[in-house]
Formats: structure tokens, sequence, C-alpha cells
């Protein structure tokens, strides 16, 4: 299993990314954004989570003018999975690869805590592991996580099982953060080979660190 991590100016989660694959068994490589093609043997491509670009003009607005990007979308457009956490999201979003947008949160302040997510759906490689209705305890650390589409393009979402998570308290009811367009907190593509979240699951690899829950939701990758 072969990951490759995108780093960007501004990107602070690679590290953490790259330590949480490698402690599932994955080898790990990271990109600098300046570079214009990826590893051949790339298995999952990783838009990591920080600040790219100091988040001016709107998070992850310039990053997907970076070189790299180009061959992001033709690795995405071939059926190449890929995963976008936090900014990675962002980025993943303003590149087109995804729908809807992420804005600033609706108290308008930077949130960092864990916070519970229920599975929507799990037919897909990201969330395989788990089970539907599944509450997982994941860390979140964003000030533009305010998830948004219209109605339209929520039918859709909904139509094609694109919905992944929703924000929850620990029984499952949702309790949203950040005032997302039905709590949502990840979603995918149609194609169910670009996902996208806010929530950090790299940072919920260890118990002593307050949650494990992130390890069943990375090994799906995993084949």
């Amino acid at each position: 299993m072969k990951v490759t991590i995108l780093q960007f100016p501004g990107t602070n989660c690679e590290y953490d990314t790259q330590h949480a694959f490698e402690q599932l068994g994955a080898s790990t490589e990271i990109v600098w954004h300046k570079k214009e093609s990826l590893p051949e043997d790339t298995d999952l491509l990783v838009v990591a989570g920080g600040f790219s670009y100091g988040d001016y003009l709107r998070s992850g607005a310039i990053a997907k003018f970076s070189p790299i990007m180009k061959a992001v979308t033709e690795y995405a457009h071939k059926g190449g999975n890929v995963l976008g956490i936090c900014n990675g999201f962002q980025v993943l979003t303003e590149a087109g690869l995804l729908p809807g947008a992420l804005k600033r949160n609706d108290n308008l302040h930077f949130i960092s805590k864990h916070h519970h997510l229920k599975v929507i759906n799990n037919d897909n490689i990201f969330l395989e592991k788990l089970s539907r209705n599944d509450v997982v305890n994941i860390p979140i650390a964003h000030h533009d996580g305010n998830y948004f589409i219209d109605q339209d393009g929520l039918k859709e979402l909904e139509a094609n099982n694109q919905i992944l998570l929703r924000y929850t308290d620990s029984d499952g009811e949702v309790q949203n953060p950040n005032g997302s367009v039905e709590s949502i907190a990840g979603i995918c593509n149609k194609e169910k080979n670009v996902f996208g979240l806010m929530p950090h699951p790299e940072r919920a690899m260890e118990s002593i660190l307050g949650s494990d829950d992130g390890v069943a939701m990375l090994q799906g990758f995993f084949k």
C-alpha cells in the first residue's frame, strides 16, 4: 500500500498523516506542490490538512492553482482514490473534484475539539470497515468548516449516497458545531473514489490521545 501525501506552503498535518498510515503498515511519500506528477505506484492520494497559502483569499482557493493539481485531477478522473482532510477537503471542493463549498463557521471562531460523527453511508472503500449509524469520536480543528451546497445539490448527494458523515453527539443525535448544511461532516463524489471530510481521522489513531476511532476509517483503503 503506497500513500502519497501532498504538501503545500502552510500544510501542517502531512507528518501526522504520514505517521498514521505508516502505523497501519503503508509506505508513504510526501510530494511538494510544485511537482507536476505523482509517484506511479500511488494507491491513495491524501490532500492533508493545514492552512495552504495561509488560507488567503479563501481556504483552498490558491492551492487549486498549484502545479501538482493537474496531476491530482487526472489521477482522480482515472479512478484513483483521493482523500482530502480538513484543508484538503477545502482544496478538493475549490478544484471542483467534490461538490459544494466550505465557508466560515457560523460562530466565526476557530473550533478545536473532539466531536462525534455518525456514519451515514458505508458503501464506499473509505468507510466500508464501519457500519451505517456507527458513531465515532474524531477531532475537528477548523475555521472554515461550514459545508454549504444548494438544495438541488443536496438532493443529488442524498440520491447517490454521497453523504458520508454527519456531526452528532455520542448518541448519534444531530449536534452541529459549525452550521454545515444538514450537519454534513464528509462527502464523496458520485464515483466514490474522491472523499473529503473536515474532521481529522489521522489524529484519532491511539486511545491514549483521546480516541483510536480513526484507525477503522483509514483501514478501509487497505486491500
